[in-house]
């Protein structure tokens, strides 16, 4: 029995962390310094263990080298590990490869970049066997990605709010940093001046509390005596004279110069290994023979990297030896980095400092007086490190917490910020920034930062500021007879318990449908949600709105000291969200330039606008288009709106529009054989929606047709940030449309499959049906499909009415020239019925009517209209009437 206890105490251990408990201390600061500190001793720990790991592979090399000789061991060994670490990383946990702070600076902006306990222990073993082999590369960017990743799978385990779920990886990324260097202050500064750039209370609180946690318990576990790590080099070889500042701003530039050309010759390097037509294992194997035979060929000191760190910086090497170990290290480099190999850039970036600033002031001592060559070096690292990472505070408080001499805080000033208005000068933006532009993260995308704005609008308001004051509630000894009544009379679903102003409970539809026969002797208290999910009325809007994702709730109680101060619902967050969407259009102006623009006669009673980016097919929504404007008598226009950067002006910035004017021509031409009046314009913008607002408003446009492909990268969109808020703010119709694959409409026109209407009822589905003679006017004559008209019932042993089905079959069947049929199935899943259906009646055309809340709202299955459209090959045509 007693071997089961610790089975048992796990089990309600992780019942409790799930219980209602943590769903309301969930969004509350808390626990977030202890989870601070618990990530710090993961952070400490994980950083301990690949120190260690690297130690001891790189041990067994080196020992294998003295036995074997190097030419035997090292070609051999690189080419192995690599192609080791290459198969872990390609299998099993591909975003563990580089250096890993890109990764983490991508998922704190919120894009979809996993963190995970994979993803960590890849990174680890991986690094362990790259860094094992001899590749110069280092281990303290990847502990940054490690202690992000353990924080990032903590905050799993203990439910916490999106936002709070950042600030902890942040912390855990401040642990790693400080943890690999015993610099605790310098892994804040880094949180705050490279990755959140964000200066909050619990930013500065978790970062602090888990980088002071790593760095002391690394401490701990690698001193018994508590003994502070000594300094880099002795005080009395650290010395500063006014006489050297002339060096020192030739040292900064330097730094940066070549820290920028170090940047541009990593991206060549990544961008010629993606060009290699072979598996990620082979190229970072390729990587290894290539740079362990350098090594083997290259004077023995190369062979150990941490010996090679101890010679240099303590200066025991003449200044040839110190000039081929900076250029060897930043060929080196540049090669291990650019094949995707699990390893920083911070150590090697710290050696060719330490390289440039020796070299320096060896070239300085020709024509004066050098007394201490150490503070060079010590500068040269910051310089180096700033030009590469682009965070010279970062840099200054990191080499100063290493040495602990003030004798250095000058030098470093100088030479860091000399290092970075340099580097940006040549190239703007960090090794990171680079890295996460190249693999198609945009940190300065428009709807990015939109989206971040919005994020911020709902951390700015809270509860308080939306909820409704006016609560209708109940008493716990009602009965539930009466609830039933008082339940069938109002437009709510639910209603808050109160006994005495204090909340007791919340009682639902959900729970009354439980109720198979009520008697009068049934009370409220009997069936109701005791001690439910609440917030304060401080909670931010973004936490009571993951309250209400997470746990599937339509409402939240606002309590505060247990009495009941109002309720908010999931309708007050859209009505503020949407008036603030809509203050933040007019506030922004819209500067545009039409740089391209084609008019036809107005002859159409209406118009129709049709986007269209480089990712649609543009002839298939044309086709669609087309046959709604023929049904309506509508015109069409046809816009590419072309973004810029903020900073530019789109009346004088040059864009290349050659590709997008044969493509308005291409459109002209679709419209014109149709006899349908057409035109087109080419703009030059800023902000893509807020265009698209304006010219709906101010050209009346009746109906908004657009293309829509793959979801969005970020996971807080249901389609992607531009749909999303063109469905909430637009005031016209609005036609998405997700083409399917080759053989779906409008591609096939031979009419081998049907056409799938579900009817969920509302005037969105009745909209669909409208307009189906419309995009059955795509088919040739004589070769139209059969359509369905389905309706998706719960299996709840109730007959199912379907007259409003045989209605609507009746209604639609004058309309078109095709056999109309009625499906009533069952099923516990609205978007497994749907499927069910498409699959089996070979459905090439889905039309599905849904309203604006419909198309946004998030359920336990996520959004409905999404989810069918997504796992479906056949082409989805969404409808939502005007607003």
């Amino acid at each position: 029995m007693d071997g089961f206890l610790p089975q048992k105490l796990l089990r309600k251990g992780l019942v409790w962390l799930k219980s209602r408990h943590w769903a309301r201390n969930s969004i509350s600061p808390r626990y977030a310094l202890a989870e601070a500190a618990l990530i710090g001793v993961f952070g400490a720990l994980s950083a301990l263990f690949l120190k260690q790991g690297i130690a001891w592979l790189g041990g067994i090399r080196i020992s294998l080298v003295n036995q074997w000789g190097a030419i035997a061991i090292l070609p051999f060994s690189g080419l192995f590990f690599g192609a080791l670490a290459g198969l872990l990383l390609e299998y099993v946990a591909p975003t563990a490869g580089g250096g890993g702070v890109a990764q983490v600076k991508a998922s704190l902006a919120r894009f979809a970049v996993p963190l995970s306990l994979k993803v960590a222990f890849v990174k680890i073993i991986g690094t362990i066997l790259i860094l094992g082999a001899g590749l110069t590369l280092g281990r303290r960017s990847p502990t940054v990605h490690i202690g992000a990743a353990l924080a990032a799978e903590l905050t799993r385990l203990v439910p916490t709010s999106p936002e709070h779920r950042r600030q902890m990886i942040a912390a855990g990324a401040a642990a790693g940093l400080a943890a690999g260097f015993n610099t605790p202050i310098a892994g804040v500064m880094f949180v705050i001046e490279e990755l959140m750039r964000d200066v909050s209370n619990l930013t500065l609180e978790t970062a602090i509390v888990a980088s002071f946690t790593g760095a002391v318990v690394s401490i701990i576990l690698q001193s018994p005596d508590l003994s502070l790590p000594s300094s880099l080099l002795p005080a009395d070889s650290i010395s500063f004279s006014p006489q050297d500042i002339p060096l020192y701003l030739i040292l900064g530039i330097s730094g940066g110069v070549l820290g920028a050309l170090f940047n541009k010759g990593v991206l060549k390097s990544v961008k010629f290994n993606q060009s290699l037509k072979m598996p990620l294992w082979q190229k970072i194997g390729l990587t290894g023979l290539v740079c362990g035979s350098a090594i083997a060929l290259l004077p023995p000191y190369f062979r150990d990297n941490a010996g090679l760190r101890e010679f240099l910086v303590r200066g025991e090497l003449s200044w040839e030896q110190i000039a081929l170990v900076l250029t060897a290290h930043f060929i080196l480099t540049i090669i291990a980095a650019g094949s995707g190999a699990p390893g920083g850039l911070f150590a090697p970036a710290l050696i060719m400092g330490s390289s440039l600033g020796y070299l320096i002031a060896d070239i300085g001592g020709f024509w004066m007086d050098i007394d201490a060559r150490a503070s060079f070096a010590l500068a040269g690292m910051g310089a180096f490190f700033t030009g590469v990472v682009r965070v010279p505070v970062t840099a200054i408080v990191m080499i100063f917490e290493l040495n602990a001499n003030f004798n250095l805080v000058l030098p470093l000033m100088v030479t860091c910020a000399v290092s970075y208005i340099s580097a940006e000068a040549i190239q703007k933006g960090s090794m990171d920034q680079l890295l996460l532009h190249h693999m198609g993260f945009d940190l300065e995308d428009e709807n990015h930062n939109d989206s971040n704005r919005q994020k911020n609008f709902l951390r700015e308001l809270n509860a308080g500021a939306v909820m409704q004051t006016n609560v209708e509630t109940v008493s716990p000894r009602l009965q539930v007879i009466e609830l039933l009544d008082l339940m069938s009379l109002s437009s709510h679903r639910g209603f808050p318990v109160v006994n005495n102003g204090k909340l007791v409970g919340i009682v639902t539809q959900s729970d009354l449908v439980k109720v198979r026969n009520p008697s009068s002797l049934l009370l409220t208290k009997e069936i109701m949600t005791p001690n439910p999910i609440t917030v304060p009325p401080d909670a931010y809007l973004s936490d009571v709105l993951y309250l209400l994702n997470r746990y599937t709730l339509s409402r939240l109680p606002v309590v505060q000291d247990g009495r009941l101060v109002g309720i908010i619902t999931r309708t007050d967050i859209i009505r503020v969200e949407v008036d603030e969407l809509k203050a933040d259009a007019a506030i922004k102006t819209q500067v545009a330039y039409t740089v391209y623009q084609s008019r036809s006669p107005a002859t159409g009673k209406g118009s129709i606008l049709v986007p269209v980016t480089s990712e649609d097919d543009y002839e298939s929504l044309a086709k669609i288009a087309v046959a709604i404007a023929l049904y309506h008598d509508y015109e069409i226009e046809f816009i590419k709106v072309l973004k810029i950067a903020k900073h530019l002006d789109p009346h004088s910035t040059y864009v290349d529009t050659k590709d997008a004017r044969k493509l308005m021509l291409t459109l002209e031409k679709i419209g014109k054989k149709a006899n349908v009046p057409t035109h087109t314009r080419i703009v030059i913008t800023h902000h893509r929606t807020g265009l698209l607002l304006e010219i709906i408003k101010r050209e009346y446009i009746d109906l908004l047709v657009m293309g829509w492909g793959k979801n969005s990268s970020s996971q807080e969109f249901i389609f992607s940030h531009l749909v999303d808020n063109l469905i909430t703010q637009a005031p016209c119709e609005l036609i998405l449309i997700k083409l399917g694959k080759s053989h779906s409409y409008p591609h096939n026109l031979m009419a081998r499959g049907s056409c799938l209407v579900p009817m969920a009822g509302g005037p969105n589905a009745r909209e669909g049906l409208k307009l189906l003679p419309a995009f059955l006017n795509v088919y040739h004559k004589g070769s139209l499909p059969p359509v369905w008209l389905a309706k998706v019932s719960p299996p709840n042993g109730k007959k199912v009415d379907s007259s409003d089905l045989y209605f609507a079959v009746e209604e639609l069947q004058p309309h078109v020239e095709t056999m109309v049929k009625p499906l009533s199935i069952t099923s516990t899943s609205v978007v497994d019925g749907i499927r069910l259906v498409a699959k089996n009646q070979r459905a090439e055309l889905v039309i599905i009517g849904a309203s604006r809340d419909g198309l946004l709202k998030q359920t336990i299955h996520g959004n409905i209209p999404d989810a069918i459209a997504s796992k479906l090959d056949t082409t989805v045509i969404l409808i939502r009437l005007p607003s």
